[in-house]
């Protein structure tokens, strides 16, 4: 899908949901203290960065780190911020990412600035060439239960597939998903098991 087309169809999003929006923005002022938007510096295409943005669901005071490495994550999580991850609409205001061209649909999922690992692995795998996305290959297949490496055997399986139809399919899957609350499932992709897993990871990059 070109920058167009991303930003169109964004832009029109954006209108439509523009009454959420201000829903959500109420509901995050009204239940903590700071901001209704939270912005990060992430990894894009070719490792440059941008300012990502989402619904705040985090306290002030948060480390900037992934919450999988936070020690006690729910003690960070706002009242509201709990409803919203589970929802996936705290991801609603990186359509404004799309509008601005740093990230698309359907793609990986932007690492954190200082997720170097990740970097270096999406880097020797040729996948740092494609633009991120809201949601992945990668996110129907794990979300935060796969590590660095899984993310990017995931990501490569995406640059090697790369379609329309791959898109239309992950963008459908994620959709079914977020409606249902589903929690994440890491055992979908066939192709890619637990011993092919291991014996990748003693290589120096997956491929």
């Amino acid at each position: 899908m070109d920058k167009f087309l991303n930003g169109t169809i964004s832009l029109l999003i954006l209108v439509l949901l523009s009454p959420l929006f201000l829903i959500v923005g109420i509901m995050i002022k009204l239940t903590s203290k700071g901001p209704v938007f939270f912005d990060q510096m992430r990894i894009g295409r070719n490792n440059e960065l941008f300012k990502f943005y989402k619904f705040r669901t985090m306290k002030i005071g948060t480390p900037d780190v992934s919450t999988d490495k936070l020690d006690n994550s729910k003690g960070y999580v706002t009242l509201i911020g709990k409803f919203l991850r589970k929802s996936s609409l705290d991801e609603l205001p990186q359509l404004i990412n799309i509008l601005k061209g740093d990230m698309t649909f359907v793609g990986p999922r932007p690492a954190l600035y200082n997720q170097y690992e990740l970097k270096e692995m999406r880097t020797k795998a040729k996948v740092h060439a494609l633009l991120p996305g809201v949601t992945g290959w990668a996110q129907i297949n794990g979300r935060d239960n796969n590590d660095d490496f899984k993310k990017t055997v995931h990501d490569v399986y995406y640059l090697n597939n790369k379609s329309l139809a791959l898109d239309v399919k992950i963008l459908y899957r994620t959709v079914f998903k977020v409606i249902k609350a589903e929690g994440v499932n890491d055992n979908e992709l066939k192709s890619i098991n637990d011993n092919e897993i291991k014996m990748r990871r003693s290589k120096d990059y997956p491929a």
